[in-house]
């Protein structure tokens, strides 16, 4: 079995995840191995709250040009992972 923390790696931080954690909705940055269930097992052992569901992105790098060549390159691909909690909160920004 996969460590939890290798899973998740981090949370997305943009207006548009802020506005969604309001309503128990979370936003992360995901392995690209990783399954729905091992990201909802994931975030319920690390955090210990329930998982309602999970939605997967996978997000296509954007194409980049690099600077005196005519050559082309690319950022890396990412997948996200959209996490409902059934209820509770998760604790991300705390200090």
């Amino acid at each position: 079995m996969k460590d939890p923390r290798d899973i998740i790696i981090a949370p997305v931080v943009s207006e548009k995840s802020y506005a969604a954690m309001e309503s128990g909705v979370y936003t992360f940055k995901v392995s690209s191995s990783a399954s729905k269930p091992e990201i909802r097992d994931a975030v319920e052992s690390i955090w210990g709250v329930e998982v309602l569901k999970v939605n997967t992105i996978n997000r296509k790098g954007k194409s980049t040009r690099v600077r005196n060549s005519n050559r082309r390159g690319s950022k890396p691909d990412s997948k996200r992972a959209i996490v409902t909690l059934a209820s509770g909160e998760i604790p991300l920004f705390e200090n």
